[in-house]
């Protein structure tokens, strides 16, 4: 078996992925900068190449293009403390296998090592040209983010953003289904043509057509010349149709018609309109439930429904609020002329633990709010809007009988007046009593946060590594496999 070779600067990452790969019978080898990589590729490949992004000399997306370029099938693993859009499209477009976002889970890196270790090789498959690393700036988007959630976003415009197939963006309002539609068309192929958007819930039903199709001069009353829709402006690029859920009936069938043909007749026109448009649509309701009510075609489902990408809400990556808040506010600085304010500790929290029905919009509006409305630079949790600081925390006070936001708190999870009994014949009754308040406490942590490890640990108060080695020591750790890197 061929060793899968590991080029990261760090030599903790470097020792935490040779000794995971160990335990799962995977040889290795170890590179301290892509200069030694380079020297090795003459001698020889390896089964799998995992490279960090940012190092000394050479940085990982420069390796990965030398790399495809000897061994196009060779699989490539890009990692990096970096979480940000650009550079996850960048690996992607230089033919990457996948990315890989610091800190990650030890056990999910082992999986992805040994999926991407089965792809075939160059003898089973004939070689194919690496895609350029080209990437479009997009100032529209925060493209930094901590969450896994946004990062398996990240993944999907980085896959999809060559394509011309049709995208059904789904999430809660707020959540920025219109920054992600940007992001794929400036991303992409079709990035150098326009991009137009089209809310469809805030157009009158009688003007909706003409507003997609456009209209001939004297089709109606007030059409005193020709006039091009929205998909005539669209050509050769793409277009946004927000909040596709509430378009009229009558009016899916003519979408569905230019879906399947690429052609339309305008308002009052007689001869087809032929365009090349990329469609990318997007709706906060579920459109299952309304193509079971008869409110929407189901062939038109079918057609926008051919790749979804649900966005999550905020309060599912509350991780990212800090860095979203900090963001908001220099953007409110900058618009309001004065200087940015910032956040104090205790703020970051209570704003973190903020449920957001308004998801990202909200926490913008907050931003904007505080910049004209909080008294200092520092923003302490008294300066925060009303509704935040009356919201009841989620957050774990250990000892104050707060709950963990399932309605027990830390007394009733332990059970401690029914079930603890200290005994003189009982050893060690401090170590076994501590272990059962650890496990529970973990126990608990991750049944409210779904499993999610990183985010157990945020409201724990430790890092990602401490919760994990807990979890070995206490046997809830199924995998076996060391700390988190």
């Amino acid at each position: 078996m061929k060793p899968v070779w590991i080029v990261d600067d760090d030599q903790a990452i470097r020792w935490v992925l040779e000794k995971a790969l160990s335990r799962a019978n995977i040889p290795t080898r170890s590179f301290v900068n892509a200069s030694e990589v380079s020297a090795a590729l003459k001698l020889g490949s390896p089964s799998a190449l995992v490279s960090d992004i940012r190092m000394p000399g050479t940085d990982g997306l420069t390796l990965l293009k030398e790399v495809k370029e000897k061994y196009p099938t060779l699989p490539v693993i890009i990692m990096t403390a970096y979480s940000d859009l650009d550079s996850t499209v960048s690996a992607f477009q230089g033919g990457a296998f996948d990315y890989l976002a610091k800190p990650f889970d030890i056990n999910e890196a082992v999986a992805l090592i040994s999926r991407a270790m089965q792809e075939p090789t160059a003898e089973e498959v004939s070689a194919q040209a690496a895609a350029p690393a080209v990437l479009a700036t997009d100032k529209g988007m925060l493209t930094q983010s901590a969450s896994v959630a946004m990062q398996e976003v990240f993944r999907a415009i980085g896959r999809l953003a060559q394509s011309n197939v049709t995208v059904l963006i789904t999430g809660e309002s707020g959540t920025g289904k219109e920054l992600v539609a940007r992001a794929l068309h400036s991303h992409g192929a079709r990035s150098k043509g326009p991009f137009v958007a089209l809310n469809t819930a805030a157009i009158p039903r009688d003007l909706l057509e003409a507003e997609l199709f456009g209209h001939e001069r004297g089709a109606f009353t007030g059409a005193n010349a020709l006039r091009r829709g929205r998909f005539e402006e669209a050509g050769g690029g793409t277009l946004f149709l927000d909040e596709i859920g509430d378009m009229p009936f009558e009016l899916q069938t003519r979408l569905l018609r230019v879906l399947s043909e690429g052609t339309f007749y305008r308002v009052g026109g007689a001869q087809p309109v032929r365009v090349d448009v990329r469609i990318v649509a997007a709706t906060h309701q579920p459109l299952e439930e309304r193509v079971q009510e008869g409110k929407f075609r189901e062939d038109l489902f079918h057609r926008l429904n051919v790749i979804r990408l649900r966005l999550p809400a905020l309060r599912e990556r509350r991780e990212d609020v800090a860095d979203l808040a900090k963001h908001f506010l220099a953007v409110s600085a900058r618009a309001v002329g004065v200087p940015v304010k910032r956040l104090s500790e205790a703020a970051v929290h209570a704003l973190s633990q903020f449920d957001y029905p308004g998801n990202v919009r909200q926490l913008e509006n907050f931003c904007h709010w505080l910049t004209v409305m909080a008294p200092g630079q520092t923003v302490e949790v008294g300066d925060l809007p009303p509704e935040v600081r009356a919201a009841k925390t989620s957050a774990t006070r250990i000892g104050s009988g707060h709950d963990l936001g399932g309605n027990q708190t830390w007394q009733e999870l332990l059970a401690l007046d029914a079930n603890v009994r200290l005994s003189r014949s009982e050893p060690e009754v401090w170590t076994v009593l501590t272990r059962q308040f650890e496990r529970a406490l973990l126990q608990s942590s991750l049944e409210v946060c779904r499993g999610r490890r990183v985010e157990a640990a945020a409201r724990l108060g430790m890092g990602r590594n401490t919760i994990t080695r807990k979890l070995r020591e206490l046997g809830m750790d199924p995998m076996g496999v060391d700390s988190n890197a």
